[in-house]
């Protein structure tokens, strides 16, 4: 069995080939990169495959049994065409099945909506593929804030929007064994899951990464307006809206979601300690 995955250069992409090599072997793993030689590190047969070029993914389909479809980074407008791409190439080369990397969260409440309702539309289209399918909503990475630590101990606190909103952390480990285990195993065909863990609000947030790191870190709560306004001063529009949309979204409830992760993955999700404590001893 032949398993590609897209955007293999990227981290959630390179996680999931990695667990896909412990489960079947490397001469079974095809990574799709729109870079290739970013990716080679990897370690398996790494294809050239750009969102915006179907023709590309024609070709880096050929043989391919299973595809994981990891969700493309580009603004809203682009990325439904994008991820057809991916779809109309795996219908034309015969694959079996697709497997989707979707999120969690809420479709009009929030400036992250936009993100959110493409991908829904993705959902749909991969759905109504013809292939065998299985889709995981993804909860929002727990790196991103570790690898923000030095900029949050300048500060001394983790400034946001969120309030006491309560966010369903995973990290890109724990997705990439969930997701081999959704393109491994015909059981979860047809199947949307919820990947997230325990949910925890910021200031929990904080005191985990205080006992972890040591640290003397405080929770700061700030408007939407204020957090947006910061964002996209530092970060441009697109992206600071993007990254406040997210908060907003944690303030509102949206990532506070039951989760599916065992019925995926076949074991609990790991607790935000553990995942804290694995990510610092890496």
């Amino acid at each position: 069995m032949k398993i590609a995955v897209t955007s293999a250069s990227g981290q959630l992409g390179a996680s999931i080939v990695k667990q896909l090599i412990k489960e079947i072997g490397k001469e079974n793993v095809i990574g799709i990169a729109r870079t290739p030689e970013k990716a080679s590190h990897l370690g398996v047969e790494i294809r050239k495959g750009d969102y915006n070029d179907r023709q590309q993914f024609e070709q880096a389909l050929k043989g391919v049994d299973a595809v994981l479809l990891v969700s493309g980074m580009d603004e809203p407008q682009k990325r439904i065409e994008q991820h057809r791409n991916v779809i109309a190439a795996a219908q034309t080369n015969g694959v079996r099945k697709i497997v989707y990397t979707s999120i969690v969260g809420d479709e009009t409440k929030s400036a992250f909506a936009p993100i959110v309702k493409t991908n829904r539309q993705t959902e749909e289209d991969v759905r109504e593929s013809g292939l065998q399918w299985a889709i995981g909503r993804n909860g929002i990475y727990i790196e991103p804030d570790l690898e923000y630590l030095d900029q949050y101990i300048k500060a001394g606190e983790i400034r946001n929007c969120a309030g006491e909103g309560k966010c369903s952390y995973t990290s890109r480990g724990e997705l990439g064994y969930a997701y081999a285990k959704m393109l491994l195993s015909d059981r979860h065909n047809g199947q949307t899951y919820n990947l997230v863990g325990q949910p925890i609000t910021q200031g929990e947030l904080a005191a985990l990464i205080n006992q972890v790191y040591k640290t003397d870190l405080v929770y700061h709560s700030v408007s939407v307006e204020d957090y947006e306004t910061e964002r996209k001063d530092e970060l441009g529009e697109f992206m600071g809206t993007i990254i406040a949309g997210i908060y907003e979204g944690i303030a509102i409830g949206s990532n506070d979601v039951f989760s599916d992760y065992e019925k995926a993955a076949g074991r609990v999700h790991k607790a935000p300690l553990e995942m804290i404590q694995e990510i610092k001893n890496a």
